[in-house]
């Protein structure tokens, strides 16, 4: 009686140590994955925001009349609406797009080895209710791993969209 009593005390500290043995290896598989996923560099929204917001507000070389020059928001509706540029009779669409080319690759310095590895920039022109593509720009290489920001803003009846999209 007293073996078996031994016996079952015996399998009881076994199983005790066994779960022990468990419990530790789960513990320690959480530190290894944590430690591998060591956190990479993110842009932040803020940063896709505020380049957006920037973005809007920079002035392009298309002039008025009053030689005023426009800023990239006021150049999509004219680019839109195919009217030119006051001075020497210039297309809006092209200054539009030469200009937020060279925003964004002035802006995002994208590359392999860079934080951030490519960008898409795309501008929606909702015309009744329907979204239409009006503009795409990319750089670099997308990825799964993105931050991003979206404007929109109206005159009028037109409706525009702006995303952005800041790939790591």
């Amino acid at each position: 009686m007293r073996e078996i009593r031994n016996n079952k005390k015996a399998q009881d500290e076994m199983v005790g140590f066994a779960l022990i043995v468990i419990i530790v290896a789960i513990v320690f598989i959480v530190f290894i994955s944590i430690y591998i996923k060591k956190p990479t560099e993110k842009t932040v929204d803020y940063e896709a925001n505020s380049f957006v917001q920037a973005l809007l507000q920079y002035t392009t070389t298309c002039e008025e009349d009053n030689l005023e020059n426009l800023t990239v928001q006021k150049l999509i509706f004219k680019c839109h609406d195919r009217d030119p540029c006051d001075y020497r009779n210039m297309d809006p669409c092209v200054i539009l797009n030469d200009t937020i080319k060279n925003v964004a690759r002035a802006s995002w310095d994208v590359g392999p080895q860079n934080s951030v590895k490519g960008y898409t920039l795309t501008i929606n022109i909702t015309e009744g209710s329907e979204e239409v593509p009006f503009l795409n720009i990319t750089g670099g290489v997308v990825t799964n791993n993105y931050r991003g920001a979206i404007q929109d803003f109206g005159k009028g009846w037109d409706h525009i969209v702006i995303l952005f999209n800041a790939y790591g």
